[in-house]
């Protein structure tokens, strides 16, 4: 149980072991306030409230901060990113390529619906999209992919589709090898394990889920190491990001 006294300052976490007391400013409590606000969130389909630039964008605005500050770092030539859904974010990130002035986007989804494909291609940005339709782990489709990649091209890929452990496995085994050295393939959504009981939850999610996929993708190569991005800025205490992407940054080695 988490008790939060505002008057005091103080957050309180009861578990069989006793309880555990943390003023309300320290790493620990930020913490555990965020693991239940993004419970909340979640049950109150918080992430389903946002737009960007015209479009709905199904994703958090702390991570959509912080893939912003991993692809204005790397700057890669191409973002590929599995599960379109409204667009938002291809246009977010064919808005961080159109800032930059270089680069371009490769969406891909399993059904594009025709009203969500007409508002991306009339939108200001699809000037730097490009979408496959299809399974992202068809070989045909992952094939059409690869093609509209340059030889030399760095790549960051991005898997949000299907969230399963064996789509995710699958994702990561067929895109691994168009990621560039030091770049990184992001597995979203591994909050899935941690709103089991919550609501559109299923109790599989304990297991069944992207972090699972990630430590099964991590036992057959070598070359990728699990590596959050560095706070490029950080004058306060915090440690740990407020995501729905947690255990998701693979970056590979040379």
């Amino acid at each position: 149980m988490l008790k939060i006294d505002m008057n005091k300052g103080v957050v309180a976490l009861e578990s069989p072991e006793g309880e555990q007391q943390f003023g309300i400013g320290t790493p620990e409590a930020f913490k555990l306030i965020s693991q239940a606000w993004l419970r909340s969130g979640w049950d109150n389909k918080y992430v389903y409230s946002f737009s960007w630039m015209g479009r709905p964008v199904i994703q958090l605005p702390e991570d959509m901060l912080r893939i912003q500050e991993l692809i204005y770092r790397i700057r890669p030539d191409v973002v590929v990113e599995t599960g379109i859904a409204h667009g938002g974010s291809l246009i977010f990130y064919a808005g961080l390529m159109e800032a930059m002035g270089h680069g371009r986007v490769v969406g891909v989804d399993i059904e594009i619906r025709s009203h969500n494909r007409q508002a991306i291609e009339a939108h200001e940005m699809y000037k730097r999209i490009e979408m496959v339709e299809g399974s992202s782990v068809d070989p045909a489709v992952v094939a059409s992919v690869q093609a509209l990649i340059r030889p030399g091209e760095k790549v960051l890929v991005i898997l949000d589709s299907n969230h399963t452990r064996a789509h995710v496995l699958a994702e990561l085994r067929a895109y691994a090898d168009m990621v560039a050295v030091d770049s990184y393939i992001v597995a979203c959504d591994g909050i899935m394990q941690d709103v089991v009981g919550g609501e559109r939850t299923k109790p599989e999610w304990i297991t069944d889920n992207p972090q699972f996929a990630v430590q099964d993708f991590l036992a057959e190569r070598k070359d990728f190491v699990l590596e959050e991005p560095a706070f490029p800025f950080n004058e306060g205490r915090i440690t740990e990001r407020v995501t729905y992407w947690p255990n998701a940054y693979l970056r590979r080695l040379g």
